[in-house]
Order: C-alpha cells, then structure tokens, then sequence
C-alpha cells in the first residue's frame, strides 16, 4: 500500500514538473511577437566562463535570456560557432607545434564564424607507457 501511494505521488510530482516547464516555454513564445531576432554573444557574469547572459532584439524589443559559456572554449572563434576537426597533424620541428583544421558545422544564434579554421597545440614530448600490475 505504501508502495502505490509513492508511485503516486512520484508521478503527480512528474506531471506538476512537466506542466510548469510548458508553461515557460509557451510564455517565452507568446511574449514575442517579432520573428527577426538578433542576439549578441554570451557574455559570462563572471571571469572568461561560465553562467552568463545572451541579449536579443527586435525592432524595439530587447529580450536577455541565460545561456553558458563552457570553460573549455576557444577565444578566436566563439562558443556559438561549432566546428568538426580533422586529426591532428604531425609534430612540426622548427615551431614546437601540431595542427589541425576544423570546418563550420553549425553557427548558433546568428554568430558570424569563419567557414575554415586552423588552430595549434605544442607538440607532447612525453610518450605514455602502460604499465602493467602484477
């Protein structure tokens, strides 16, 4: 008996949860009525990462919504712009350097991105040996 009245009260929980995310996103789409919009970067509320706000406009309306920078992004090209990489090329002497290329798969929130980039690493002089437990 026990048993019913938690599944219950675990699946009147699921659908309080359910309906109040609808709810949000139906005011957000209900609020607007401007189908042009432009949004800015994701600006951090703190240090280069992290939480942060997106502004957006339209025509006279300005709207910020949260978004977040992920820690580990590149500063030349943006968080909005997603690239697929090729494998990393050999080492190259006379600079210290490895390199790869990476073509644009996906410009999110109208970002302006370059369609190819290259970007570079130094070289690992450590080799990584497996070790076995006896």
């Amino acid at each position: 008996m026990q048993h019913r009245g938690f599944f219950l009260l675990a699946l009147l929980a699921l659908l309080a949860l359910t309906s109040a995310v609808a709810k949000k996103k139906e005011k957000v789409k209900k609020g607007s009525e401007c189908s042009e919009w432009t949004w800015g970067p994701c600006i951090p509320s703190s240090k280069d990462c992290g939480m942060g706000f997106r502004e957006g406009t339209c025509g006279a309306q300005t709207q910020r919504i949260h978004c977040k920078v992920p820690c580990n992004w590149k500063k030349e090209f943006g968080a909005d712009c997603k690239y697929k990489f090729e494998s990393w090329g050999s080492c190259d002497g006379s600079t210290g350097t490895r390199a790869r290329q990476g073509t644009l798969k996906k410009a999110r929130y109208n970002a302006q991105c370059q369609e190819t980039i290259r970007v570079t690493k130094p070289c690992t002089s450590k080799t990584k040996s497996k070790t076995k437990g006896q």
